[in-house]
């Protein structure tokens, strides 16, 4: 799993380092990760070859022609590129990529579990910030439905 959330900066090529337990996940075909501009942030997703088997798969579960499909194929696959790492354990960014994310020099890489994602250090201290509060609140709205579903079982 890709845990944990790592500051880096990018060099003047584009490059940064993928911390060693990152690249530990994406073992596969070849040495390298797959990096796409995220569906659900603005923000660059990541990953290894399972990462991609998982939206290959969610794709394929879909007719062809359906317009989620394609959008899906259009996002993933046609934004998606092939890093390899380097010596130093380095990727390089594309330029599009970067560009299109405001990345330049501090970036946040940042553990989700079957994947990771690529965000400028400011946009993400602010997503971060966001996405605590719709845990905070979603937590709370799941632990009151099942304080409600006890009462309503010990009562029926």
């Amino acid at each position: 799993m890709f845990l944990s959330t790592f500051e880096k900066q990018l060099d003047a090529k584009r490059r940064i380092v993928v911390p060693q337990e990152f690249r530990a996940q994406t073992a596969g075909p070849f040495d390298g990760v797959f990096c796409f501009p995220s569906i659900e942030a603005d923000c660059i997703e990541g990953g290894g070859k399972a990462l991609f088997d998982r939206y290959s798969v969610l794709t394929e579960e879909l007719e062809f022609g359906d317009p989620i499909r394609s959008a899906l194929e259009q996002s993933v696959f046609g934004g998606m590129a092939q890093l390899s790492y380097d010596t130093a354990g380095r990727i390089t960014l594309p330029e599009l990529l970067c560009d299109q994310f405001g990345l330049a020099l501090d970036v946040v890489l940042v553990g989700l579990g079957d994947r990771f994602q690529i965000w400028e250090r400011t946009a993400f201290q602010a997503h971060r910030a966001a996405q605590r509060e719709i845990a905070r609140e979603g937590l709370a709205s799941m632990r009151a439905q099942q304080r409600a579903a006890r009462i309503a079982g010990a009562a029926g």
